[in-house]
This record gives structure tokens, sequence and C-alpha cells, in this order.
């Protein structure tokens, strides 16, 4: 039978990382912190090229990202190596520094067996640690977990005390149920009367008030009322609001277990192209009650800037993740405790367990041999400690939640091909890189680039594909070639066009030939009515494919997935919708925006499993059909009580 379910906390140890650290190197840092000076601590307690190993459903899992993300280069993706055979013990790589508050970067050193070509390529390291640490915290967001309640079924000195009306039925008498749906056990021995929790398919309103507002409740979510609006139409408090929303989020999680986790697991695609974006999201910054949150001294930035990763199928426009790089769960007490107990303050930030953080460790006065006067001292501090007055939890850096982000949607999908497309945004592109580095090294992985002019206007855009159209139609009618569709003829035009065009350049130095990125991009012949011409490049070696197969890849390039769904946050969600001009005229304001991501997150996964089960888009004059139907998850569309009551 099916238990209550209730959200995954941090202790449920879904994702168990295993401490990199020996008591030997701990007590190490702590005896060299005051008699080493930052830069000769950090380089005796480098963690650059350390792998760190996590339990992740029972599996152990290694992780070492410090390589090579040129596609191009020898040492793309192959790990630190020292040449011993030769002089002066070369390395694949060097780790180079940019100067004071600037990150370090690891640079390819040339192949000294001379049988290769690097590229001198420079790359940003990661801190494998605190992506592990981006795993654990989306994975936990994913889940939940079933109810184990400890019962007391006895008295004190009760005979029977062993005996539990699970395994002991004819122990007990059935007492009825409680109000609250739950079954009454009484001990036959000693008279001990207890409530035993129901299970799902005996209770959907456990525990909850006014449920007959939940369907309401979630329509109104989806379709951009107000918080405020919203708690006058159904006569609640903001404190009922945000519960009604994180059960309905724990209905659509059990919901997602069922319907799209277990199925997943047994899916096998022969290919896969997915498309990941960022969408730009400000986080009203307020501060705490008793903080001054009248007074304009002592203030941070009132909208905090902060990334929604998010990732979708080009095929059928199912989206597989959305989440916001935002730790709502740590706390600056957290981060001061491990700084204290690492000694993250004297650390490059590659070896910091915190990396991801705004935040990597909080300062420490100066010690003696310290490079940091107390004034800079000071100065860091005091904005620290400004940040406590502030809401709960830290922002995370961008690249480390799309490594996660990729790297949790790798062990969910099954697929003999990949094929990536993205914008030039370099943190995208390296976590592809990252985490998919053996599949391109196969080629079994390929990634594509979507340049679009975001300035054009949708008059002009739209023009653009009528006249698209006509210049293919024409051409068509010149070169002889009738009664096929317009994807075919483009196809046709684009493989010629591909003979005389390549997107990587071959170059020789001395006896060794060698091929770069060229980032010479083609005009896609079927620009979409809304973004008009825009062109593709591909980041990776395409030689090994014939130009009509390159064409038909390169026809299929489009952020049309990722770029819906976030058209659907800014129109159905009004927590996360686009600005507004203030009253005074100046600026934008954010007054819908959320005071926590917490809830931000929970409104994404509650739209998500709307938009993927339940929203059907036409494929034919008489069809429609919902995401999770094109890619072959269901077989009927959803509505919005089917999550909320399913059985």
């Amino acid at each position: 039978m099916a238990k209550l379910k209730r959200l995954a906390q941090p202790t449920d140890d879904i994702v168990v990382v295993k401490e990199p650290l020996s008591s030997e190197e701990l007590l190490d840092r702590q005896l060299d912190y005051p008699l080493l000076n930052p830069r000769r601590f950090a380089r005796k307690y480098n963690k650059l090229f350390d792998p760190i190993e996590f339990t992740f459903n029972g599996e152990i899992n290694t992780l070492q990202f410090n390589y090579c993300t040129n596609p191009y280069c020898s040492w793309f993706g192959l790990p630190q190596k020292k040449f011993e055979e030769i002089k002066s013990k070369p390395g694949r790589y060097k780790l180079s520094s940019r100067g004071k508050d600037k990150d370090d970067t690891i640079v390819c050193n040339p192949d000294p067996t001379e049988q290769t070509k690097s590229h001198n390529c420079t790359v940003t390291p990661l801190s494998n640690w605190s992506v592990a640490e981006e795993i654990k915290r989306l994975a936990m967001l994913d889940r939940v977990e079933d109810i184990e309640p400890e019962y007391s079924f006895h008295k004190d000195g009760c005979s029977n005390d062993k005996a539990n009306p699970f395994d002991n039925s004819k122990e007990f008498y059935r007492r009825g149920k409680s109000s609250g749906g739950s079954q009454k056990w009484q001990c036959k021995s000693c008279k001990k009367m207890t409530n035993v929790l129901p299970t799902r398919t005996e209770s959907f309103t456990f525990n909850q008030k006014r449920n007959e507002i939940m369907p309401q409740f979630a329509k109104m979510l989806i379709n951009r009322t107000p918080v405020t609006r919203t708690c006058e139409a159904l006569d609640i408090s903001p404190l009922t609001y945000y519960r009604k929303l994180e059960w309905l989020y724990r209905r659509c999680l059990e919901f997602l277990e069922r319907h799209e986790q277990k199925p997943l697991k047994s899916m096998q695609f022969d290919s896969l192209w997915l498309n990941t974006d960022k969408l730009l999201y400000y986080l009203n910054n307020v501060r705490q009650k008793g903080h001054g949150g009248f007074r304009y001294d002592n203030l941070e930035d009132k909208q905090l800037q902060t990334h929604i990763i998010v990732t979708g199928d080009i095929d059928t426009g199912y989206i597989f993740r959305s989440d916001i790089a935002y730790d709502w769960d740590v706390s600056l007490k957290s981060v001061d405790e491990d700084t204290l107990y690492y000694r993250e303050d004297h650390l490059h930030e590659f070896s910091k367990k915190n990396a991801r953080l705004r935040f990597s460790h909080s300062p420490q006065p100066p010690t003696k041999n310290d490079t940091q006067n107390t004034d800079e001292y000071h100065f860091y501090l005091n904005e620290f400690m400004r940040r406590k007055n502030y809401i709960d939890g830290l922002h995370v850096k961008s690249g480390y939640t799309v490594t996660a982000h990729l790297w949790l949607l790798k062990q969910t999908l099954q697929s003999q091909k990949w094929r990536f497309v993205s914008d030039e945004d370099e943190t995208i592109m390296n976590a592809f890189y990252r985490v998919f580095n053996e599949e391109f090294s196969s080629n079994k992985a390929l990634h594509f680039l979507a340049k679009v002019d975001r300035d054009k206007d949708l008059p002009e855009a739209y023009q653009e594909h009528i006249q698209a159209r006509k210049l293919l139609k024409d051409w068509a009618e010149w070169n002889g070639i009738e009664e096929m569709s317009i994807w075919k003829i483009a196809s046709i035009k684009l493989a010629m066009e591909l003979k005389e065009h390549s997107f990587h350049k071959e170059l020789s130095e001395g006896s060794l030939t060698y091929k770069v990125w060229a980032k010479n991009p083609i005009e896609h012949p079927l620009p979409p009515t809304d973004k008009g011409y825009f062109s593709v490049d591909c980041t990776t070696d395409l030689s090994n494919f014939d130009d009509e197969y390159i064409a038909n890849m390169i026809l299929k390039v489009s952020d049309r997935s990722t770029n819906n769904f976030m058209q659907q946050i800014r129109r159905r969600l009004s927590i996360l919708e686009r600005p507004l001009v203030t009253a005074r005229g100046k600026g934008k304001s954010y007054i819908y925006a959320n005071f926590n991501p917490k809830y931000a997150q929970m409104a994404l996964t509650i739209l998500r499993t709307y938009y993927n089960f339940c929203l059907a888009t036409k494929v034919s004059k008489k069809k429609k059909l919902t995401p999770a139907q094109k890619l072959g998850l269901s077989d009927k569309q959803f509505t919005l009580n089917d999550i909320l009551y399913f059985k």
C-alpha cells in the first residue's frame, strides 16, 4: 500500500559525499594555518585534480571535472598526467594565476612526446567537492520519502509489548477511525489506544484543512494570479497559501515519481536532442524582520540576480529539468563553521567545499604571515555580516548548477547518441563537455550553437520567415525540384552549401596536422516566425558525417523547447513574471517577485508537471498531444485533478 509522503530533507542522505580529507590532513591544516602565508598554504593543500567520491541511489560515483574542455584538443577530457620518462617531468596541465580576486585557469601544456597537438586551451577549474554538494542539493529536490513514524502501541510493563498491529493484528482491537482518517488500534493486554497513519489511498486530505480549494488554488497559481489576490479570492491567509503550495508541490513530485522517473528508467532512446538555456531571475532581496526594513543604510542590492537552468527535448518539447541556482538550506553559520574546520579562507576556490556559493568562505582575522591587511578583512567581514540580515540562503554560481543539472540528467536518460543545442554561454558549453566527455570523445555526442539576434522585433522576424520560404520555393523551381516539402528542399539546398562550407579548419605544424574550431556558422534556411534568420555553428568535429546527414541535423537545431517553457514561466507564474515599470516611472519593479526562491522552485516544478502532462499542443489538424505523449511517457492527456487526486 502506498504510504503518505513527505518532502526529502538534507538529512535523508539521498546523496552521501565521502569526506575527501583524512584526520591527519585536517590536523596539519590547523597547525600550518598560522605558519604559512595563504599562497603556500593553498599550494600545499591543492585539490585541483583530486576526484571526489559519493553515493547516489546506492551506487558509488567518482567525479573529476578539471580537464580540457576543447573537443579539438588532444588533451580533451583526459585527467592530469605527469610524463615521468621526460626531463623535468611535465604534466598535461598547469595552473595559471590571473591575479588577486580573479579565478585561476587550467592551461593545456604542449604534448612533450610531440605525437599529438594540444591547443594551449584555458578553462576555469571547478571544485569537484562543491559539484558533488550541488548534485546532492538538486537530487533532493526531485524526491519524496515515505513518512515512517515511530509508534508506541503499549503502556510500560505490558506483557505483550513486542506485538504490533501490522504483524500481529489478532493481539489488537480495531476501534474505528479518527476524524483525519487514521486507523485506531487498541492493545488487548494494556488497553492503550494508538492512531496509525492512513495510506495515500485511504486519505488524500490527511492533515489538510480546506482541501476543497486545491483545484481552484492550482488553477490560480498557474494562471498568474498574485499571492494576495489568491488569498482574497479563496479566503485564506498567506501562511495557508504557502502550505497549500508545498502540498501541491509534493503531490506533483509523487505524480512525477510514477509517471516520469519510473518510465524513463526503462526507456532507451536512439538519439536525444537536448536544448539547455538559462532564464535570468530576480529575487526580491528583503531584510529579515527586526533588521531595519525601512532604513536605507547598510543595504545590499534590492534585486539579486540568479538563474533558472532549463533543459528540454527539441523533438517533443518535453522539459526534463528546471532548477534555480540558489541554495535556501545553506546558512552563513554553516559556511563559517566549514571555514574554521577546513581553513578554507586560505585555499584556492577549486579546493573549497563551498566554492559553489556566493560566499565560499567567511572572512577570518589576518594571521601573522597573511597577505590580507586589517582594512581588507573588515571590508569583507562587513559584506559577509550584512548578508545575515537578509533572506535565508545563498546564491549558487550557475556553472555549478548547470554541471549538477546535466549530471543528474545523464543518470536519468539512456541514449545511444546525444545532440546538444545552446547559445554561446561558456558555463553551459563547458558543462556539456565535462559531463559528457566520454560521449564527445567517442563521437556519440555533438554540440551545436544557435546564434540568434535578440534585438530583432517580431514583424521583422515574421517577414524574414515569409521571405525565406519564398526563396526556397524559387530555388527549387530554378533547379527543377518539384513536389517536395519545404523541409526537404531546405535539406537539399543546405547539403549543397555544405560542400563549400566547413565548421573546422585543418592546420599543420611540422609533420603534425590537426583541426581547430573555425567559428564559421552557416545560416539556417528555415527561420522561425518569432526569430527570423539565425545561424548555426558546430563546436565538435563533423568530418565523419556526410553532407546530407549534417544538413538534416542543422535543420533540427532550435531553442524553441526551452524558449516556449520560459515564456510559460513568465506568463503563468506571477512570482516569476516580467517586471513592471515602477509607479514613479523609474526603472523596473519586481513587486510580484517572491521573497523566497524555495517557493519559486516549487512553483516551477508544478508548472513543469502541468506543462508536460496537461498542456496539449496541435500536431495535426484534428489532433493535440502533450509533450509527455510525444515522448512516449503517457498515452493520455492528464488534468490537474489527476495530479491532485491520482489513485
